[in-house]
């Protein structure tokens, strides 16, 4: 398959990044991930999902991201058997097959149809799992999820891309929905917005970064019954030691300044 033949553009083309970062860090021999799907899908995508430049450092950031979104939706799994798993914006990422929930857990996967369309063609089908074709900011899509089990949203590397407003609807429907559960993402302020902007692999997509988010107290203003539980900036020590030294030192340079050491982090809320 040849990079036209993917179609995807600006935001949706994003979704390579992730695709290639995860990987490319599965092939480590020390990997965190182990994620033999997305390797797959890599290959059979060919030369169509490795023309951006997704270096080393960017890699392990998104798969120690990854890795902890994977974590608390495991969590949140084994208290609530019966869960219903809600993954915004999935992309081609193969999240529902690294967790490989029980047959009870309900898993929706939402996404643009032209994106559903190519992810269709290289993950397999699985019990009480449903792709769902559409935008997330669109209302109608909500009336297939359930409304009678706790539920976990998961959005990693989406909601930036969304309009303020976009972001504070689209959580408000949420909590009209779902009875009760978590919602976790990555959260970027508003300088973190900027300087994602001078990513060369991001830039190369087209993609605007849209929502930023300073104080994750905020949000509990913006969209009332969401309460945060976590906000993790800090990452495992061991898993920073894999980036080059010019990232351990910026990482280390951070760490001390509060304003730079909160330019992107993991948020969990609960309703």
């Amino acid at each position: 398959m040849d990079a036209d033949g993917i179609g995807l553009s600006g935001a949706q083309e994003t979704l390579l990044i992730t695709l290639q970062a995860k990987a490319a860090e599965s092939a480590l021999p020390d990997s965190l991930l182990r994620d033999h799907f997305a390797a797959d899908a890599m290959r059979r995508l060919g030369q169509a999902a490795q023309h951006l430049d997704v270096g080393h450092d960017m890699t392990i950031g998104i798969a120690m991201r990854a890795y902890l979104l994977d974590q608390w939706t495991r969590a949140f799994v084994t208290r609530h058997p019966d869960a219903t798993v809600l993954h915004l914006g999935c992309g081609l990422d193969s999240r529902v097959f690294r967790i490989d929930p029980p047959d009870e857990v309900r898993w929706f996967d939402v996404d643009f149809p032209d994106v559903m369309t190519l992810r269709r063609t290289l993950y397999p089908d699985r019990a009480n799992y449903t792709q769902i074709a559409s935008s997330v900011t669109e209302a109608g899509w909500l009336a297939a999820i359930p409304d009678d089990a706790p539920a976990i949203v998961v959005a990693e590397g989406v909601l930036p891309y969304l309009a303020a407003e976009d972001v504070y609807d689209l959580l408000r429907r949420l909590l009209e929905r779902l009875p009760a559960g978590e919602v976790v993402f990555d959260g970027y302020s508003h300088l973190g917005i900027q300087l994602l902007r001078f990513n060369p692999a991001i830039r190369a997509t087209g993609a605007a970064l849209r929502w930023g988010i300073d104080d994750p107290r905020m949000l509990e203003r913006q969209v009332p019954g969401l309460s945060l539980l976590e906000e993790v900036s800090d990452y495992d020590p061991s898993q920073i030691e894999r980036m080059s030294a010019a990232a351990r030192i910026a990482i280390q340079i951070f760490s001390v300044m509060p304003m730079l050491q909160r330019m992107g982090r993991l948020l969990r809320y609960r309703f």
